[in-house]
């Protein structure tokens, strides 16, 4: 006799990709390779953005309707993982433990810009650069993160959503928990119009802190932090194009503690990127 459990599954985390519909196989390799913690319950949901929307809008829109996908389905947490963010193999291993304990809302990956050189993906001033004072292997602390490898706890999205205006994407009707700023503005004291632009993952957090969604969502702990988002950088991604270049093509020499160096980061580090350089 089979016994079933028809009772409803736990819905801890839901996977959430925004798609334009063309990923490299060693990113696939990595999201469905990865390795999954015992008595696990996990969603994927991927989100695919039409070639008729402006590009600029696009990421903004897909993300919302992954918001929409999470809180729908109550998920407890929401980890975005965009495209071109290759994972490595142990990512679930790792969120899994923040998912644990649930002490920290909003924690984020690391990964450098597509670029030579490359720019670690770290802020904590806004139009201050990046940040530098940290090293491989640290967790720190900072202002804003990126997207393309956050885990959040859905609280924080849900108090959003509360506040946020509907607006209709794809057919659907989501709210703009995401935005790209894109605004021109009259500036009184300087007398001049001021133009604003920017990525949704950084007005995200810029949002989350000034419009004290911490204290909102029952985090008021983090609503005192100066820096309150917190980057992990044993998550360490590539970041890869579509010619299978995954970036950095060598970690800058300034993120490596010299005295933690050993053939076990030259090794993870290889893992990471994959065994043939910078075609992954």
């Amino acid at each position: 006799m089979i016994i079933e459990n028809k009772g409803r599954w736990k819905h801890r985390v839901i996977v959430g990709t925004p798609v334009t519909g063309l990923v490299r196989i060693e990113w696939a390799e990595r999201r469905w390779g990865q390795i999954n913690p015992t008595n696990w319950s996990l969603e994927s949901y991927k989100e695919a953005m039409s070639t008729t929307m402006p590009l600029r809008f696009q990421v903004a829109d897909a993300q919302n309707l992954i918001v929409k996908r999470a809180l729908e389905g109550d998920f407890e947490w929401l980890f975005l993982v965009e495209q071109d963010n290759v994972l490595p193999m142990d990512a679930f291993l790792r969120i899994n433990q923040y998912m644990i304990k649930k002490t920290v809302p909003v924690v984020s990956g690391l990964y450098f810009t597509k670029s030579v050189p490359p720019e670690p993906i770290a802020y904590r001033e806004w139009g201050g650069s990046y940040y530098t004072d940290w090293k491989l292997g640290d967790k720190f602390w900072v202002r804003g993160v990126p997207m393309g490898c956050c885990l959040i706890h859905t609280s924080i999205l849900r108090a959003m959503w509360e506040e946020s205006p509907e607006y209709l994407v794809g057919g659907q009707i989501t709210r703009r928990i995401y935005e790209e700023p894109a605004h021109i503005v009259f500036n009184r004291k300087k007398q001049a119009l001021m133009g604003e632009t920017g990525t949704s993952d950084l007005e995200w957090c810029r949002r989350v802190v000034e419009d004290d969604f911490f204290t909102k969502a029952g985090w008021p702990k983090y609503a005192k932090k100066k820096y309150p988002f917190m980057i992990d950088s044993n998550l360490f991604c590539g970041h890869i194009d579509n010619n299978g270049r995954n970036f950095p093509l060598s970690i800058p020499p300034e993120f490596i503690d010299s005295k933690r160096k050993s053939k076990k980061d030259a090794d993870y580090f290889t893992v990471v990127r994959g065994e043939h350089g910078e075609n992954g």
